[in-house]
């Protein structure tokens, strides 16, 4: 085995913890570091949420002590607030729905860590998540779902390059999280029943509507029906995303009385439309910014399945790259595409790659209704 030099980012949670010491039990010369992403870190998470606060950077260098390896702190406040925190405010005031763990993986853990890292001398940036990597042909690595689906995070590993990934080390993917726990326990960290983040890590309280609140300010605008009727109003826009169905305070009860979704997001008019159920199919989706992971842009059509949320469910489907484009042929219709989510596409259960979804269309009978709204969406995206 070659011995290489691995710079360990080290949240305070249980998983990065593990992770570090599987890589100095590898036989790897390895060194922690925590990443210091707040500006005023008691107004982030508490209560060992297992991200950004005091008590898990103190969580994280006595787990390092333990293992037995260096430790840093990393001050990335700034380009976490410039690169995460204001991109997701601003996503949100264009009427889109970001996902803010995606971009910090890749414009802090490997852009900014990674970049440092190689600098530095280092061969590799270990983390905690749960992934696979495996080889790819003609070298470097592909990204592969773990082993515990309930924890995959490949959805946001997805936008990391082929020469990110070559350098990446993710030692949980062929653990499930209980396995985890236990190993953490035997190894004597005090992070084994530490509780795992939830939400997003720089609200909190976990109301994002009140902290774009904050950040945008009020703006009262309608929310209408297919028709353009008016059913009840609002605050802001940017406190809906597409498919949503609670907190709609819809005034006007839907003529046959059954729940409305949102359909619509139109910050320029600051309008929210909403529809029933069925309406809120798509079958084609339109997203940028494409990125294959660790391998080419295939020169045809590829047959692959979709997901279009961390989470989700998967979609079969069709996608071919025209230009910067990636165009998207689901096999059924999915409901609630929204704009600024990831759009990945799989191999079964190996990353072909991603894009940032800019609007999705109906071209099915069974969703007759829907084009219309769904054509604007796509028409006000920037």
């Amino acid at each position: 085995m070659t011995r290489l030099r691995v710079l360990a980012a080290m949240s305070g949670g249980v998983d990065s913890a593990v992770a570090a010491a599987r890589a100095a039990g590898a036989g790897h010369e390895v060194t922690g570091v925590h990443l210091a992403l707040s500006r005023n870190p008691s107004s982030y998470r508490t209560g060992a949420r297992g991200c950004c606060t005091l008590e898990d950077a103190r969580d994280a260098r006595r787990a390092a002590d333990v293992i037995g390896i260096p430790f840093y702190v990393w001050d990335l406040a700034e380009r976490f607030h410039r690169d995460v925190v204001q991109d997701f405010v601003d996503e949100y005031a264009r009427g889109h729905t970001p996902n803010p763990c995606l971009r910090c993986n890749e414009k802090i853990k490997f852009a900014a860590v990674l970049d440092r890292a190689v600098a530095l001398g280092f061969d590799a940036v270990c983390t905690g998540h749960h992934a696979r990597l495996v080889p790819a042909d003609g070298g470097g690595q592909r990204l592969r779902r773990s082993v515990d689906m309930a924890k995959d995070q490949s959805y946001v590993l997805a936008v990391l390059t082929g020469e990110q990934l070559a350098r990446a080390m993710f030692p949980l993917g062929d653990t499930t999280k209980d396995q985890v726990r236990r190993e953490a326990a035997e190894r004597g960290l005090a992070v084994a029943d530490k509780p795992d983040s939830h939400d997003v890590c720089f609200i909190s309280d976990g109301d994002t509507r009140k902290f774009l609140r904050g950040q945008l300010g009020t703006t009262p605008g309608r929310i209408v029906d297919q028709d353009g009727q008016v059913v009840g109003r609002h605050d802001g826009s940017y406190g809906f995303t597409v498919g949503q169905r609670k907190g709609l305070r819809i005034g006007t009860p839907a003529p046959d009385g059954r729940p409305r979704y949102v359909l619509d997001i139109e910050p320029v008019s600051n309008t929210v439309t909403v529809c029933p159920a069925e309406a809120l199919g798509a079958d084609e989706i339109e997203a940028e910014r494409p990125v294959w992971s660790g391998c080419r842009p295939p020169g045809d059509a590829v047959n692959c399945l979709v997901q279009l949320r961390a989470h989700g469910q998967v979609h079969p489907a069709r996608a071919r790259q025209d230009g910067d484009v990636l165009r998207i042929s689901l096999d059924e219709p999915a409901r609630g595409v929204a704009r600024g989510q990831a759009a990945v596409l799989y191999d079964g259960d190996v990353v072909l790659g991603s894009a940032t979804i800019t609007g999705a269309t109906a071209t099915g009978a069974a969703t007759t209704g829907v084009t219309a709204a769904a054509s604007r969406r796509a028409a006000v995206t920037p």
